[in-house]
């Protein structure tokens, strides 16, 4: 009989380091890997489109980016839901941890949007729903971020956040629906799991190669940056000292 699977395993701060040291390797030599793929295939193997010309290029940042913003956005709610109701520790590192990553995803997608609209729309921003909402989302990110670093108990911090995070989740269904329950400048969806893509293969290969890239580039630095706030928070533990010999033995 196989043994049960211990899901909480790496809920200890300790055992999630290890864990996180031990992808990171991989997780940054796919990011490398992926992103050099995809920006070779949508820069010199895509086609040129017919309407936008090579300005196009841009969506192989830009939409990528903006799914990220997502993404992240929903991950860091859940883990500071999970910290807050359960008093888990490393969900509340998490949430911490994702927070940056999720706001440089969002700048990128609001930043390539604009140098896509300036050629495509003729302006560089325009407040219509998905932009607006979108930037909003920035706004929530950053607000969590300074919430949690102005109050110095952690785990008041931790709480603060968790509500802020959790009440901001609503924007997502919001930018994501924007373009469907609004007369926006935004086209609707190019790839939808019910409809075949309206795009080439090729441009639809650069576009998921760019996705799986920053998957992993958001793996690598959150897992990264959770190693330092647990030795942070840990640091009076008896394995983050003995961690701290090991590591001047080696020097």
């Amino acid at each position: 009989m196989n043994p049960p699977i211990r899901w909480f395993t790496f809920a200890a701060p300790s055992r999630f380091y290890w864990l996180a040291g031990a992808l990171n390797p991989w997780l940054w030599a796919s990011t490398v890997a992926l992103t050099v793929a995809g920006l070779y295939v949508g820069f010199f193997i895509a086609p040129t489109d017919a309407v936008q010309g090579e300005s196009y290029r841009i969506i192989f940042i830009h939409v990528p980016a903006a799914w990220m913003s997502m993404i992240v956005y929903l991950a860091m709610a859940f883990w500071a839901a999970l910290g807050w109701m359960f008093n888990a520790r490393m969900a509340s590192m998490l949430a911490r941890a994702l927070a940056p990553t999720g706001a440089m995803f969002t700048f990128l997608a609001l930043w390539t949007g604009a140098l896509w609209g300036k050629p495509t729309w003729g302006t560089w921003w325009v407040w219509d729903a998905r932009l607006t909402s979108e930037l909003i989302l920035l706004f929530l990110y950053l607000g969590y971020i300074a919430l949690v670093a102005s109050i110095d108990d952690v785990v008041r911090g931790d709480k603060a956040g968790a509500l802020l995070a959790i009440v901001g989740a609503v924007n997502v269904p919001i930018i994501y629906f924007s373009v469907d329950w609004w007369n926006t400048l935004h086209q609707g969806a190019t790839i939808s799991l019910t409809a075949a893509p309206k795009m080439a293969h090729t441009m639809l290969a650069a576009m998921l190669l760019m996705t799986l890239a920053f998957w992993a580039y958001a793996f690598a630095v959150v897992l990264t940056r959770a190693q330092a706030l647990i030795l942070e928070r840990e640091r009076k533990t008896e394995w983050v000292r003995q961690l701290a010999l090991t590591r001047k033995g080696w020097q």
